[in-house]
């Protein structure tokens, strides 16, 4: 029995700063949205999911309530090379927080969300994924 990611969820309270960062500036395909309390994303076969913490600490239908309050961290890997992104992030306006070579291959940058959240974009090869062994 194996497992995969089907999807993650980070918290904005500015759910409308969010939409428009992950969709204009990272381009993931818009899915749906309820104003005020969530915006979803596709990203590959996953969903990326960006829920407001507020409304999440409040109980509605049947999932458990769930939330976080401060910045949390997000992952997603490039497919090919980070210099298009450096440029595309520029163009934004959106600045590098850091740029890490890992020492057993592949590379990170970091930069943050309008919420404050940690972004990285990461060749997959800095957990050995994709990579032939």
């Amino acid at each position: 029995m194996g497992l995969s990611i089907l999807e993650t969820a980070i918290y904005a309270s500015d759910l409308d700063a969010a939409e428009s960062f992950y969709r204009d500036v990272l381009g993931l395909p818009f899915d749906s949205k309820v104003a005020g309390r969530h915006v979803f994303f596709r990203c590959g076969d996953a969903m990326f999911l960006v829920f407001n913490p507020t409304a999440t600490a409040v109980k509605a239908g049947d999932a458990p309530t769930h939330g976080a309050l401060g910045p949390g961290h997000v992952a997603f890997a490039v497919d090919g090379e980070l210099e298009p992104w450096l440029e595309r992030l520029a163009e934004h306006g959106v600045e590098i927080e850091a740029s890490v070579e890992w020492p057993g291959g592949g590379r990170s940058i970091y930069f943050r969300d309008p919420g404050g959240n940690s972004v990285e974009l990461a060749t997959p090869s800095i957990w050995g994924i994709g990579m032939d062994h």
